[in-house]
Formats: structure tokens, C-alpha cells, sequence
């Protein structure tokens, strides 16, 4: 609930005057807050009491959460010396003398020893009663009131020394605007409740409104309850200017905070409702002429403030100004151009780019920049992607010539190895010719060379598919999962016959298990090819009985890796040479192109392997590489 401090409508244009505690909740807060000169060294003399008194009983939350900011920020301002109190006089609920009287004595016995310095007074009850009891409650006390206009100060005949803040409301502005909103307006109706402060407000609206333009017919309503106001404003027509002062008690009697019961009459209105506080705002009302609630508490504030720190302080008027509901404004279809100008427009719902046109035009920043950055990216991935698909194809030319290279290094020991095959094949067709001749040939002998026959054949198919497989040229690598013992079985046998030929001795110290691995077949074969080819040429000058080739292959680096080994008994290699004989075109060979080891080294590393060269102690040389074993399962 909100609590209204009500002030008495005075008879001339400008005198109905009215708050509600709302307000005064945003008045005060304000006022204690908005001004920050007041410190403990502005003080002057012992720690000061301030006592704020209440037109109402405690209950209301407005008292509350008044009371409970002024105390924080009064022992702020002042680091906690100061000495501060309030009361709540329950005047609405008791309005007769015997209360006043009782409420009176029991302040000025509560205060006897602890006198207050200064009395905020908020609201015209709570003003003329420590007005009339001042001598008994605070007798040395300055008094600040605020809530009222200039008329009501009058009719209280205030003494000199009690100043406030004076607030004004004028309904005849607030129907001015209503009518600027509503051209087409042909009746204006005006509700008040039963409660005496409502009657003065009508009464002095009537007086206010005297005047108005030919084509609107005021009526006002009054004496009713709040349930035939209800029924009242439901059956209007859509051309009527509803303005709500207040409803404080109905015709039955019943008491209401007046922002509850205009929030009602509003709910159920067929017509815009217009109201003189700014406290409608937000409940119903298209809007209104007053002064705010907050301007009024930071002049009471302001007032205090001096008056403690023993200043001269003169009543002073608080401004006024025109304030909207837009949300109420797109409900009835009224435009805000016509408002009058200098209109507060509160609930605007500002659309996604007004409220963050800053953080929007950042993020789309960003989002561009990185667009940009993404871009640029996918391109230069996809630049990179075509380089590496360009440089790919080109090692695998470079791959395929030193494929070709070797074969033709090999070419008289294939040559030898696959006359063997073929003449064999040439002597049993021969022979089986010959013993067909016969009168009685030998069938199961001549079954037997056929038999020949065909091993040969095959024999001599592999060995072209081998020449066929290094002499192949391919765009991409053709992965396969292998055993590498085959591998070297497979590139002993196509060596054997030059090894033969060069009196060199080849040998095998083969794994008991399978070593599989992941890579181009072809590929590792040339890879041994090469590496076994220069280890036979190193020992073009060793002892014919000397000239031992081994190869040797095993699980190493805790069985996730195949290592295998190709050693020599030649002259090995120059100490200070090992670590550049991978390097392009780098060799010891008169008519060498030195690729064959750069080429074995980019080839191994494309499969994720290493390869390396030492020297043996015995003598010679021993060339190393190892690949990944193949994850299986």
C-alpha cells in the first residue's frame, strides 16, 4: 500500500494539494539522497534528534521504507552523529480530538529528556499537529513541512519559523493536456470519493475548471462507491476525458490508498483516465500535470539539511511538470507528438537499437572483423590445401622417378632373375613336346612338367608385377595395412640376383611376429630398395669374402613401434657426414644424384616413421628406420 499525506484543497486556482504516500516513499528518498552537503562538521553543537512524524500507522510500507532511508542516509551524511526518530500518528484511521490528545501527551512525556532539534513534518495532519503541540512535544525544535501548497500553508496560519517545500496541483493543466491528446473529446468527467478531503479537492477542481472550452461538458462524479464508479467509467463513451483525484473512502465507507482505487477505475475504463500525481503513473493514467514526488522530498531534504546546520532557510515552491504513460498511450491510440512540450514520457519501450545501438554496432564490428578473419582463413586454407595437394603430386613424380631409377639399377638383376622362370618354362615345353612323340608317352611325367610349367609362369608374373609396382606412377598414396616382413622378403628376393651377381651375401633376421604397419606399400619397397642398393655399392671395394648385407627387423619403443635395420660390411660413413646424407643431392657417388636418401627420408616421415644412419664398430654402416605399428581393433 501506498499512504497518501493528504492536504486540505484550499479556494483558490492553484490550491488542491494531495500525496500520497507513494510519493512521499520517492520525496524523502530522494531528498536524503539527491543532496550530499550535509556533514557531521556542518552541525553545529551536541549530536542533533531529528523526529520525522507520519500521517499514518506503521503498517503502511511507504512509512517504512521512508523511514528506514532517512535514518541510513542521515547517519551516513553524518558518520553516525546524529540521533534519529519516528513516529507514525495513525491519523487516517484516527482522526477524532480524544486521539490527537491522547497521541499528543504520550509524545511530550516519550520526549521529556530527549527534546528534538528539528521535526519533519510530511503531510498537512502531521504539520498542524506539531504545529498545535510543539510546545509540549519540542519545544526549541525548527519544523520543515512539505506536501502541501501555498493555499493550505495559509488556512494553517504556520507560524514564521516553520518553512517546507510547497507543492502545487493544478487539474486544470492535466485536462488541458488531456484535451491536447484528445481533440475530439466532447465530455469531461471528473470522480473524487466521500471521504472530506475529496470533497474539498472536487469542490476546488470545479472552481478550476470554470472556463474550459464550449464543446466539453464536465460532469462530476462523487458520493459513490468504488464498485458504481467502476460501472460508471465502464458505459463511457470513447470520447470522454476521465480524470481521477482521489478516492481516499467511498459511499459505504470504505478507506482506500488512493492508487489502489484509481488503479481500479482505470482497469475498467472505456475512455482514457488522467490523473494529478505523479504516482498514477505506472497504475492506469495516460498522464498528468504535478510536481514529483522526488523534486518535492529533495526540497524538504534541502530544507532539513540547512536548517541543521544553522542556516536560514524560506519556504520554497516546488516546480511542476507534465508527465506520460506511453504504454497507456498505444493503448488508446493517442500520438506523443501531442504532448505538451516538455512532456517526461516514462515505460517507452525502446526498441532493441535504441537500447543498444553502442553494444549492437560493436558486435556487428567484431562479427565483420571476424567474418573477415574467417574468410581470409578458409582461403588461405584452401590455398594451403591446393599447395599441399601441388606439392604432393610432386613429390610423388620426384617418388616415382627414383622408383624408376632403381629399376633400372635393378634392371639386369630382374632381367636375370626372370629369364630364370622363362627358361625353364622354354626347356619343359621342349621336353613335353619331345616325349608327346613317343610312342608311348608318359603322361603322369608330362603332367608333372606342365605342372613346372605353370610355377615358372607364376613366378615369373610376380616378378613382372614387382617391376610393375616400382615403375607404376600414382597421384596419390595408396594406403595399405601390411606385414613389413613381407616387404623385405619381397625386396630381398628382387636383390638377391645382383647381390649374387656382386658376390655379396644376404641374410634375414626376421621378427617371430607380425610387424603390421600403416603406409604405401610400394613405397617402403622402394625405400629398402634404396637403402640396400647404396649399402651393396659401399662395398664395391671390400673382400669378396667380406661382403655381408643383413636385414633385420623388430618391435621396439615399448612394441608401439616396427624398427628395421639394414647393415653393411663396407667402408661406412665419414663421422662428420652422418647427419648430412639425408639431405638433397647430397652423395659420394661419381654419377650419384643424391635424392635416393632424401627421398627415403621424406617418404618414411610422410608415414610418421624416422630414419637414421650409423656406423658399426666392426666396420660398415647401418641404416635405421622405424614406422607406427598399426592399431588394430
Amino acid at each position: 500500500m501506498i499512504a497518501l499525506f493528504q492536504a486540505r484543497p484550499g479556494r483558490t486556482r492553484s490550491t488542491p494539494s494531495c500525496q500520497n504516500g507513494s510519493a512521499l516513499i520517492c520525496l524523502l528518498l530522494v531528498a536524503i539522497f539527491a543532496v550530499t552537503g550535509i556533514c557531521a562538521a556542518q552541525v553545529a553543537g551536541p549530536v542533533p534528534r531529528v523526529l520525522i512524524l507520519y500521517p499514518y500507522d506503521e503498517r503502511i510500507p511507504a512509512t517504512n521504507i521512508v523511514g528506514e532511508a532517512t535514518r541510513t542516509r542521515l547517519l551516513e551524511a553524518t558518520s553516525g552523529k546524529i540521533e534519529l526518530f519516528s513516529e507514525f500518528l495513525d491519523l487516517s484511521r484516527f482522526p477524532e480530538a480524544r486521539h490527537v490528545e491522547r497521541m499528543a501527551r504520550y509524545l511530550a512525556e516519550k520526549y521529556s529528556d530527549r527534546r528534538p532539534d528539528l521535526v519533519i513534518a510530511l503531510g498537512e495532519e502531521s504539520t498542524r499537529f506539531i504545529v498545535r503541540n510543539r510546545i509540549a512535544i519540542a519545544p526549541d525544535a525548527k519544523i520543515v513541512f512539505g506536501g502541501f501548497g501555498g493555499a493550505t500553508a495559509e488556512e494553517l496560519r504556520l507560524p514564521d519559523d516553520v518553512v517546507g517545500a510547497l507543492t502545487e496541483f493544478e487539474v486544470r493543466k492535466t485536462v488541458e493536456m488531456a484535451i491536447g491528446l484528445q481533440p475530439n473529446a466532447r465530455q469531461l468527467v471528473v470522480i473524487a470519493g466521500s471521504a472530506e478531503f475529496d470533497k474539498a479537492w472536487i469542490d476546488s477542481a470545479q472552481e478550476d475548471l470554470i472556463g474550459l472550452p464550449r464543446n466539453i461538458q464536465p460532469t462530476y462524479l462523487t458520493g459513490l462507491s468504488i464498485d458504481e464508479f467502476v460501472e460508471r467509467v465502464a458505459d463511457l463513451p470513447p470520447d470522454t476525458i476521465v480524470t481521477v483525484l482521489t478516492v481516499l473512502s467511498d459511499r459505504t465507507g470504505r478507506n482506500f490508498v488512493p492508487r489502489n482505487s484509481l488503479e481500479k477505475i482505470a482497469k475498467a475504463a472505456s475512455a482514457p483516465v488522467y490523473g494529478p500525481y505523479s504516482t498514477y503513473l505506472g497504475h492506469g493514467v495516460v498522464g498528468g500535470n504535478a510536481a514529483t514526488f522526488e523534486s518535492t522530498g529533495a526540497a524538504v531534504a534541502g530544507l532539513a539539511i540547512d536548517a541543521l546546520a544553522g542556516k536560514a532557510i524560506t519556504d520554497v515552491t516546488v516546480p511542476q511538470r507534465y508527465m506520460a504513460d506511453a504504454r497507456q498511450l498505444r493503448r488508446w491510440g493517442l500520438s506523443e507528438a501531442d504532448l505538451p512540450p516538455g512532456t517526461v514520457v516514462s515505460f517507452n519501450e525502446r526498441s532493441l537499437w535504441q537500447e543498444y545501438w553502442k553494444e549492437i554496432i560493436a558486435i556487428s564490428v567484431f562479427v565483420a572483423a571476424q567474418s573477415l578473419v574467417i574468410v581470409s582463413l578458409i582461403f588461405e586454407r584452401r590455398r594451403r590445401t591446393a599447395a599441399e595437394v601441388q606439392a604432393r603430386r610432386r613429390l610423388l613424380e620426384v617418388i616415382h622417378l627414383n622408383q624408376s631409377a632403381t629399376a633400372g639399377a635393378l634392371s639386369a638383376s630382374i632381367a636375370h632373375e626372370l629369364n630364370q622362370p622363362l627358361g625353364a618354362i622354354r626347356i619343359n615345353a621342349e621336353t613335353a613336346a619331345v616325349m608327346l612323340e613317343s610312342k608311348e608317352p608318359d603322361l603322369k611325367l608330362i603332367s608333372q612338367i606342365l605342372a613346372d610349367i605353370r610355377d615358372d609362369d607364376q613366378r615369373a608374373g610376380d616378378i613382372i608385377a614387382q617391376m610393375r609396382g616400382l615403375l607404376k606412377k600414382r597421384s596419390e598414396i595408396d594406403w595399405q595395412e601390411f606385414d613389413l616382413n613381407d616387404v623385405i622378403q619381397s625386396a630381398i628376393h628382387i636383390l638377391k640376383p645382383e647381390a649374387e651377381r656382386r658376390n655379396i651375401v644376404v641374410s634375414s633376421i626376421a621378427s617371430s611376429q607380425g610387424l603390421p604397419v600403416r603406409a604405401d606399400r610400394v613405397h617402403v619397397q622402394q625405400v629398402i630398395l634404396n637403402l640396400a642398393t647404396n649399402a651393396m655399392d659401399a662395398m664395391l671395394h671390400a673382400s669378396a669374402t667380406e661382403r655381408n648385407l643383413v636385414f633385420q627387423s623388430m618391435l621396439t619403443g615399448t612394441n608401439e613401434k616396427v624398427e628395421v635395420s639394414i647393415s653393411d660390411s663396407g667402408c661406412g660413413i665419414p663421422s662428420d657426414k652422418l647427419g648430412s646424407i639425408f639431405d638433397a643431392f647430397y652423395t659420394t657417388k661419381p654419377a650419384g644424384t643424391g635424392l635416393g636418401l632424401s627421398i627415403a627420408r621424406v617418404i618414411i616421415e610422410i608415414y610418421g616413421g624416422k630414419i637414421w644412419a650409423d656406423n658399426r664398430p666392426e666396420g660398415g654402416a647401418v641404416f635405421r628406420f622405424v614406422l607406427p605399428l598399426a592399431q588394430r581393433g
